[in-house]
């Protein structure tokens, strides 16, 4: 499972998945203040950034994928 769910932080493995997408949302509307851990991130579908840009998380920490994380830096803290 590429991501994995703690009870305010939710840790993003390898390549996330559009599939993920859904259980994402449902997780950020039951933790409003939500953290994301995108440190081990290799892929991030779409679907998964608009949920992540809708629900305002706070990263905690960026993907190591220089050019990933610049494209996130980009999208999410706008």
């Amino acid at each position: 499972m590429p991501v994995h769910y703690k009870k305010n932080l939710a840790t993003f493995d390898d390549v996330v998945s559009v599939e993920e997408a859904e259980d994402l949302l449902q997780w950020c509307q039951k933790n409003p203040t939500a953290k994301v851990d995108l440190s081990d991130c290799l892929h991030l579908h779409a679907a998964n950034l608009q949920v992540l840009m809708a629900a305002r998380v706070t990263v905690t920490a960026w993907p190591q994928d220089h050019p990933l994380a610049t494209w996130l830096h980009a999208a999410l803290d706008a």
